[in-house]
């Protein structure tokens, strides 16, 4: 926890105590149902927590705007940015039934009230957001195919609306379609060595209705 107090200094109480409350709702639930492997438990701050919050290093979320999780597998990004942006609404999506109950049952753990958890394919799920962040779930070309649609026409963050993803190694042949993907190293943040070779993509996308 002293990893996400020295990164993120200015949390609230409330925010610290949840962010504290995680690494024991997940060494249980994965007890149960094994949704974080065994080498990643011990490390679940520094390796899931942080990582996930490099998004927000790069974008701030706004009240009242709306993000997707995609293939959030335990909860990731999606729940540690909902504790950082309590006003922001999250959406958590992923087709595997029994991580989307670890998600259901750390939001209540935490008592989280801005997000939501959905068991479907993407494709499936109906809504528009702001973002879409997701931790490299698939190749970029495929995620684009994946979420068309799902982005909003109006912009409120001085960003377009459009894909925040977790990456890591060399991206340039797998973005080399996209000219405006913008891909910040999660180094310029972070000192760790597990960070070396991981990234945050930021790719706009078009509204299409």
């Amino acid at each position: 926890m002293d990893i996400i107090n020295h990164y993120f200094p200015n949390l609230t109480d409330n925010q610290i105590a949840q962010f504290t409350q995680l690494e024991a709702l997940y060494q249980d639930w994965n007890l149960k149902i094994n949704v974080v492997s065994r080498k990643d438990i011990d490390e679940i701050y520094m390796r899931h927590v942080l990582h996930s919050l490099g998004i927000a290093k790069v974008q701030e979320f706004l009240p009242g705007s709306h993000v997707m999780d995609v293939g959030t597998g335990g909860g990731f990004p999606g729940i540690p940015l909902a504790i950082l942006f309590p006003e922001t609404q999250f959406h958590l999506v992923d087709s595997i039934g029994k991580k989307i109950r670890v998600v259901n049952e750390v939001v209540e753990g935490l008592g989280l009230t801005n997000v939501r958890a959905t068991n479907d394919r993407v494709e499936n799920v109906p809504g528009q957001y702001d973002f879409i962040v997701s931790r490299a779930v698939a190749q970029m070309e495929t995620f684009v195919r994946w979420v068309k649609g799902h982005i909003k026409k109006k912009s409120v963050h001085e960003r377009k609306n459009g894909i925040l993803y977790l990456k890591g190694g060399d991206l340039d042949e797998e973005l080399s379609i996209y000219t405006k993907a913008e891909i910040t190293p999660l180094t310029t943040y972070y000192k760790e060595d597990f960070f070396e070779t991981k990234k945050v993509v930021y790719l706009p996308l078009k509204y299409k209705g």
